[in-house]
């Protein structure tokens, strides 16, 4: 993930902001969360042969990335969706490898979230959202990343894209432009629409813009984007913060989190996704998550499989 990502990290400051004013009564108002609360976390992709030997039992085959990493992870940020619809074909090929508490968070294809009409207009958003319904009850957050020239005043057409956009598929929008974050009544505006909607917001924790790490959920769903810096000290600080606060959100009513930890290439995102799984079960016993356990070599030699 190279948006907002810098060389030199010396001079920033990682401390997380406090919540949004607006953030207790929304976690207030929701309905009463029924069972424990979930933590989904996980990884930008499967496809990494790097893994093999440490989340990947030796020998694993490409073909067969998607069933291993299923079982260690319970949940994916999607991109291959970002480049085009799957067919369905593809996502029934998915459904029957992932493990059965397995979500896929689906990113909106670039067709629809980079065109100048959101999609609206054609048969892009209604053929997306039936291919992904497709996985059922492994369908988790879709979310719509607007790019970088997406600003304030498009506000309008964003709210005719959420209209447009079926209820009953879960999504965030992920905000990059300034303008969304540069003065209250922006942030207001928009925040307030997605709260009326029932749509989440993506959070983004990285280190070169620290307006979009805004800690303002709109829904029962918060879904945090993690950008680390090659397992530097103060990414384990910042994990350490963030789960307090999830901790916090989960206390309040917050329902679902998914928290994916972007490491440079993914080749480290592993580590700090464990880091993750373990901060989060010491402050939250009651939680309903998983994470990756690490290939261990058995005395003998021998690789132990952990499938």
């Amino acid at each position: 993930m190279k948006f907002g990502k810098l060389s030199d990290i010396s001079g920033v400051d990682f401390t997380l902001p406090p919540d949004a004013p607006q953030a207790g009564p929304l976690l207030g108002s929701l309905p009463q969360r029924e069972g424990p609360p979930l933590l989904f976390i996980g990884c930008t992709g499967w496809s990494m042969k790097e893994w093999i030997g440490k989340v990947y039992p030796k020998g694993t085959k490409a073909k067969d990335f998607l069933r291993v990493y299923s079982r260690q992870f319970n949940t994916i940020e999607l991109n291959t969706t970002h480049y085009r619809i799957p067919s369905a074909e593809m996502i029934e090929k998915w459904y029957q490898e992932s493990s059965p508490d397995f979500r896929f968070c689906p990113k909106i294809p670039q067709s629809i979230s980079h065109s100048q009409s959101l999609g609206l207009g054609t048969e892009l958003i209604p053929s997306f959202c039936e291919a992904i319904l497709g996985l059922k009850e492994k369908l988790g957050c879709c979310f719509l990343q607007l790019p970088p020239h997406f600003d304030i005043r498009r506000l309008s057409q964003l709210e005719k894209f959420l209209k447009s956009f079926p209820r009953e598929i879960s999504l965030a929008i992920e905000l990059r432009h300034e303008s969304w974050f540069n003065n209250p009544q922006n942030r207001e505006a928009v925040f307030s629409m997605l709260q009326g909607y029932g749509t989440a917001t993506v959070i983004t924790d990285v280190a070169g813009r620290r307006d979009v790490l805004h800690m303002r959920p709109t829904s029962g769903t918060a879904l945090v984007r993690f950008v680390g810096n090659n397992l530097h000290p103060t990414d384990y600080s910042r994990i350490d913060q963030w789960m307090e606060r999830l901790a916090s959100w989960f206390e309040n009513g917050l329902r679902e989190a998914f928290f994916f930890p972007h490491e440079p290439d993914n080749l480290l995102a592993p580590e700090l996704a464990a880091y993750v799984l373990e901060q989060a079960q010491k402050r939250m016993p009651e939680i309903e998550s998983r994470g990756p356990e690490f290939i261990q070599e058995e005395g003998n030699g021998q690789q132990m499989s952990l499938f």
